[in-house]
């Protein structure tokens, strides 16, 4: 996974409230290794901070975050130890949102995919901003859904919402996504931490403690978060996600990353023995 990098997660603390920034735009802010090492870094230096009594997590624009980066998360070795790679740093990197001891506040500045929107979902409030959109391509990648979203998504939204972002990639925008119930609050762009910071502020001088929307307790989500990490690693190491890797590369243009998901498939019934 590479090694924390203190530069991908900038945080600063005012009146209690501490800013966690995803900081690289270049990439969208997209969960690589090192972005997932810092960020759990910073939840738990934040934690144990009697300065910090709310966390707002926001990103560098123009993305929130673009998600987990594939092409760092996929990477060759032997199958059984990426079967337990895989599983392990995604139950990991949603267990220290579960974990965190405080409110946290997502302050989406921009589009945000996979990975980062059902991590939000499980934050005390997302305040999205008027340029906010959330994806959860788990189908269209042939991946089952991950972040505890094949349970907290039908609670939180109902069951009609849940199944047209998990099962047909519908991508509301922020409007849409206050109205089925994921997001607290739309404001226009550069209100967005002013607003949210004035929330955090609110909650310090309430004693607002940590919770679920939509009563999820944190044992019960870590133990969904576990089987779905396992399943998770199950489909990545699956012909259908491999399938469906290299039609997507090759429809981009990207012929040698396209190869190598061709060649995985290809020999997937040699390798598979190994798990």
């Amino acid at each position: 996974m590479g090694k924390p990098n203190p530069t991908l997660v900038l945080s600063t603390t005012k009146n209690n409230v501490t800013t966690l920034t995803m900081n690289n735009p270049k990439k969208l802010n997209g969960w690589s290794g090192p972005m997932m090492l810092t960020l759990r870094d910073r939840f738990h230096q934040h934690a144990d901070d009697a300065d910090t009594k709310v966390v707002i997590l926001t990103g560098a624009d123009p993305y929130y975050c673009a998600g987990v980066n594939l092409g760092d998360a996929i990477k060759p070795m032997h199958p059984k130890k990426l079967h337990n790679l895989i599983r392990e740093n995604n139950q990991a990197i949603f267990d220290a949102f579960l974990d965190f001891p405080k409110p946290i506040i997502v302050a989406c500045n921009g589009p945000a995919i996979g990975a980062c929107v059902t991590s939000a979902s499980t934050c005390d409030a997302i305040i999205a901003s008027d340029k906010a959109t959330f994806l959860v391509p788990f189908a269209r990648l042939s991946i089952p859904p991950e972040g505890c979203s094949s349970v907290h998504f039908d609670r939180m939204m109902g069951a009609d919402a849940a199944k047209k972002m998990l099962d047909d990639g519908w991508q509301p925008t922020a409007e849409e996504a206050k109205q089925v119930g994921l997001v607290k609050e739309v404001v226009p762009h550069d209100q967005l931490l002013p607003r949210s910071q004035e929330l955090a502020e609110e909650w310090v001088a309430a004693g607002k403690v940590k919770e679920i929307p939509a009563g999820g307790s944190v044992t019960e989500y870590k133990a969904v978060n576990a089987k779905e990490s396992e399943e998770l690693a199950d489909a990545f190491l699956g012909y259908n996600f491999m399938n469906a890797q290299y039609k997507f590369l090759k429809s981009k243009g990207k012929s040698q990353p396209a190869m190598l998901f061709l060649v995985l498939k290809t020999l997937r019934p040699l390798w598979s023995k190994l798990l």
